[in-house]
């Protein structure tokens, strides 16, 4: 299980990189195939909601076929294939279809060790393991900084993409190879996706899920790059700096809520504060839109560590999913943020083009913080009247 568990966080190493890497090829996506921040923003879009509108089937998967096969099948289709069309991609047309593509697989492979851990682990385990998987997978979010970057100044995108899909590939087999099915659940309750959505202790956590990852996931994986450039004017591999910068503060702050929940005591209380400093600082960054490039860097960072509030709230919720729908319930977790961040990302992408063209850089960027900023002050306001859990 070990093994099994090893290969499916390299396998969350590549989905943190897909959903990040389109923050430093702004520059040249748009150079060699035309494409604008707001196509890019599109494909963004599109992969969260793909990825999102695959956890219905991916966790009906994990419960009936388990995670070994949904994993593997759906990555190697799914992230080697897109991720050949995107090396291929001559117009953002294309880049659409391939990001669509690779999120559908990148979908099931955190939620299977999700599945796993909540079917193998004492449930009081759960935000610590989600933690260290989040944190460990998240390497791949500073892969996509940088480190790309820079690959793509000496090899090239388009060859840095056929490296990922050969990469996706050998990952998808791997998984295959290694990871073990859990044993059927010994609860024989019968249910389905509407039992967990007729749950009312459910439906103040929804909110927040589906808000709170939308802020760091947005702006590192996309509106960083086009924010430094327009607004502070710097390099394409100033930019991978930068979003490594924030990569590693995600990094850190994924680590620091692990443990908190059983610290602490709380759950609610842990996600609700945590998420109120987030607001707090990207409203900044949108007060201080203007300011210096080190400031503006050093408030994404703020963002990205107090907001990686993910595994918690997942945990939150899955105190209360019966054992039989651990993997539909994971999993609809897992669309709630997801699919929080694709709506955000086209609502965003609509957003700053029409301020851009209109009042220009300054007044868009404003403009697209303040929006994160507020969605997630009204997710924090909903969350509020939750019932907290600790077991």
């Amino acid at each position: 299980m070990r093994l099994g568990l090893s290969v499916l966080c390299i396998g969350y190493v590549l989905s943190q990189f897909y959903r990040a890497f389109l923050a430093v090829l702004t520059e040249v996506l748009g150079r060699d195939i035309g494409a604008t921040a707001d196509d890019l923003a599109v494909a963004s879009g599109l992969w969260f909601l793909a990825f999102a509108a695959m956890q219905i089937p991916v966790g009906w998967a994990l419960d009936r076929i388990g995670p070994r096969r949904t994993a593997s099948v759906l990555l190697f289709l799914g992230g080697g294939c897109g991720a050949l069309l995107f090396a291929a991609a001559t117009q953002p047309a294309h880049i659409n279809v391939a990001m669509m593509l690779i999120g559908v697989g990148c979908s099931p492979v955190l939620m299977a060790s999700y599945f796993i851990f909540a079917r193998e682990f004492p449930p009081v385990q759960f935000a610590t393991l989600a933690a260290l998987m989040l944190g460990v997978g998240s390497i791949g979010n500073l892969v996509a900084s940088y480190p790309m970057a820079l690959a793509t100044e000496l090899f090239g995108w388009r060859l840095s993409l056929v490296w990922l899909a050969c990469l996706s590939i050998a990952v998808a087999i791997g998984i295959y190879l290694t990871v073990r099915d859990p044993a059927p659940a010994s609860d024989a309750q019968e249910g389905s996706l509407l039992d967990l959505l007729r749950m009312p202790v459910l439906w103040t956590i929804f909110p927040m899920m589906i808000v709170a990852y939308a802020p760091a996931a947005a702006i590192r994986g996309l509106w960083m790059g086009p924010y430094l450039i327009d607004v502070h004017g710097l390099t394409t591999a100033q930019v991978g700096q930068a979003t490594l910068v924030m990569g590693v503060a995600m990094i850190l702050g994924t680590f620091a809520y692990g443990p908190l929940d059983r610290l602490f005591g709380t759950r609610k209380w842990v996600v609700l504060l945590g998420n109120l400093v987030c607001a707090a600082s990207i409203l900044c960054l949108a007060a201080t839109v203007q300011s210096s490039a080190v400031l503006a860097i050093a408030l994404c960072a703020a963002l990205g560590f107090f907001g990686a509030t993910f595994p918690v709230i997942i945990a939150h919720a899955r105190a209360f999913f019966p054992p039989a729908l651990a993997g539909r319930g994971v999993t609809l977790m897992n669309l709630f943020g997801i699919g929080g961040v694709g709506l955000l990302q086209f609502a965003s992408g609509s957003l700053q083009g029409s301020i851009f063209s209109a009042s220009g850089a300054f007044s868009a960027y404003a403009a697209l913080f303040a929006l994160f900023g507020l969605t997630l002050l009204v997710g924090c306001a909903i969350y509020l009247f939750s019932r907290d859990a600790t077991t």
